[in-house]
């Protein structure tokens, strides 16, 4: 059957890629520019001189899906993403080249040997490039603020209003803050005018978040995920835009796997040694959990924040979101008193709160299949 199958290997680069053809023994190899008039050409070119079904890849990396994406709309082919990290490589191997990669994808995808990347829709890409716009200014905002902090240790000024910093009395501080030498006074309101430029960025971005939050898209689902203590409208977004698919996952350990949760293990024979986290998949979607986890580490408490959210939500929702919540915070409790870091136990917790709210998603997902039979019958 692979005999009437055209498989093709694209190593792809900003201004180039080379493409490998293989269709039974023949292989092709040749180059083209990494341009829209160029790519529709080749996906023309391809789907003409195949016998029968064409089916090609390149890594996951820089350039994303655009290049999946325009080889599907210019022609009838199937276009695959490849996770680079999984694929397999030969310990003897020590030539690479732009020609041997593309033979190498071609060979291997043949063989059923890659890792297919579940591509998001265009629309969840946004989303998802949204959320990681955001995350961008917090680390910006966060080192200007340690830019200023330095700046004024250094020139021996330090906050003793109170004990935290960049409250709004802080920055009543700061405002009447003057420096000797007009130089060192340009550095200073050039420092908090940087702060202060990334603060409105950072509000103006995060409205746009609670406004698309409400989208039909991804209202029911922020909804649902808000009922968690310590995940707000920001988390639960960062978490159904890097997944975007809950479905892939047909069980918890799946999700906390491709989350990067899971213990690293190098094991054979008789021993077996168990490592740090694999760190893999999403860092973005990771670090949300392990913040949300930090919440646990306090007994079980329905503040008025957390009540507003859990309004109007199902009473399944927030009944799945309090045995998370008693189960987690015990957990919490336990490791620590057993000597564990807390760094490790917040860990551990992201990653059993990562299985509760795969169980939330899929019974949203039940719940949606049992109320569109209803709705279409009505």
């Amino acid at each position: 059957m692979s005999q009437s199958i055209t498989w093709v290997g694209i190593d792809a680069h900003k201004k180039t890629l080379f493409v490998a053809v293989r269709c039974g023994s023949e292989l092709r190899q040749w180059q083209v520019a990494n341009q829209p008039k160029a790519v529709a050409g080749l996906a023309k070119k391809l789907v003409k001189d195949a016998p029968g079904e064409v089916r090609c890849c390149y890594e996951a990396g820089p350039t994303g899906f655009s290049l999946q994406r325009q080889l599907q709309a210019a022609g009838a082919l199937v276009c695959e993403v490849i996770a680079p990290s999984l694929i397999p490589v030969k310990a003897a191997e020590r030539v690479k080249t732009d020609r041997r990669d593309a033979q190498k994808l071609a060979s291997y995808l043949e063989a059923g040997l890659l890792t297919v990347v579940q591509p998001p829709s265009p629309e969840d890409e946004a989303a998802r490039d949204l959320m990681r716009c955001r995350s961008a200014l917090v680390g910006d905002l966060t080192k200007a603020k340690h830019r200023l902090s330095k700046f004024l240790l250094r020139h021996g000024m330090h906050y003793t209003g109170g004990k935290t910093a960049w409250t709004r009395m802080y920055f009543n501080w700061l405002s009447k803050r003057r420096f000797e030498h007009p130089a060192a006074e340009v550095v200073f309101q050039q420092y908090l005018l940087a702060i202060h430029t990334l603060k409105e960025q950072l509000g103006a971005l995060e409205a746009k978040i609670h406004e698309l939050s409400v989208h039909d898209t991804y209202k029911e689902a922020v909804g649902v995920l808000r009922c968690f203590h310590g995940v707000n409208t920001v988390a639960a977004m960062t978490l159904l835009t890097e997944i975007h698919d809950f479905r892939r996952f047909d069980s918890p350990r799946k999700l906390m796997s491709y989350l990067g949760l899971t213990p690293s293990e190098h094991s054979s024979g008789e021993s077996r040694n168990q490592g740090s986290i694999t760190k893999t998949g999403t860092a973005h979607g990771r670090r949300m959990l392990v913040e949300s986890a930090w919440h646990y580490r306090r007994a079980l408490r329905v503040g008025p924040g957390l009540r507003h959210r859990r309004e109007g939500q199902p009473a399944w929702a927030i009944d799945i979101a309090t045995k998370a919540h008693q189960r987690l915070s015990r957990r919490y409790h336990r490791l620590t008193e057993s000597g564990k870091p807390s760094q490790k136990v917040a860990i551990a917790v992201a990653r059993e709160l990562a299985g509760f709210i795969w169980a939330m998603m899929h019974r949203l997902q039940q719940q949606k299949l049992l109320t569109e039979p209803s709705q279409a019958a009505a």
